[in-house]
């Protein structure tokens, strides 16, 4: 496959970007005309699972709407995921109040969000499902641009960005030519 032929629809192994709007029982919960419109690599999971299986073939200029159900979108509501903390293992400072969300940090370094659900004179219950799990998802997307990916970004499996956050996270770079700032700012 000769590197300049970009891709026309979408498909595994190509970058997409993508205009989107989710719509939750009604209401948008979230929008890319707030942010700029998302880029991800197709066939790696960067977005729900039914959204990116919808997509696929899809041209640039093309709209699509589409249903996701919870097992395609952020899972089932999942009663076992709802748990009772002592409230002596909270530090001082977070308010002990019902709708308060919590960022959490699990074993595995993975970053959870929790939502208090309920306030007892000794323990509080914490909600850890994602706010949309069991949830049908509403998607309005357009497809604004395809590229064909970096070497770099196939072997990563992720879009790298200019201000790539993660990147000092999980990637060596072998070769230092690129400052932290994402870029070669310092030819100049």
């Amino acid at each position: 496959m000769s590197e300049n032929i970009e891709p026309k629809i979408v498909a595994d192994d190509v970058v997409v970007t993508m205009e989107y709007t989710l719509t939750v029982e009604g209401e948008v919960v979230d929008s890319s005309e707030d942010n700029d419109p998302i880029e991800f690599l197709q066939g790696y999971g960067a977005i729900i699972p039914g959204l990116e299986k919808e997509i696929y073939g899809m041209a640039v200029g093309e709209s699509k709407s589409v249903n996701v159900n919870p097992a395609e979108g952020y899972g089932e509501f999942d009663s076992e995921a709802i748990v009772d903390m002592q409230k002596s293992e909270f530090p001082e400072d977070i308010p002990m109040k019902e709708g308060v969300e919590l960022q959490m940090i699990d074993e595995d370094g993975e970053e959870l969000v929790a939502v208090i659900v309920e306030v007892g004179d000794k323990t509080v219950k914490l909600d850890f499902n994602h706010p949309l799990a069991g949830k049908e998802l509403h998607f309005d997307v357009k497809i604004t641009g395809l590229r064909t990916p970096t070497e770099e970004e196939l072997e990563h499996g992720h879009v790298h960005f200019e201000d790539e956050e993660f990147d000092e996270e999980f990637d060596i770079d072998e070769d230092e030519d690129e400052d932290e700032n994402g870029g070669n700012n310092h030819h100049h």
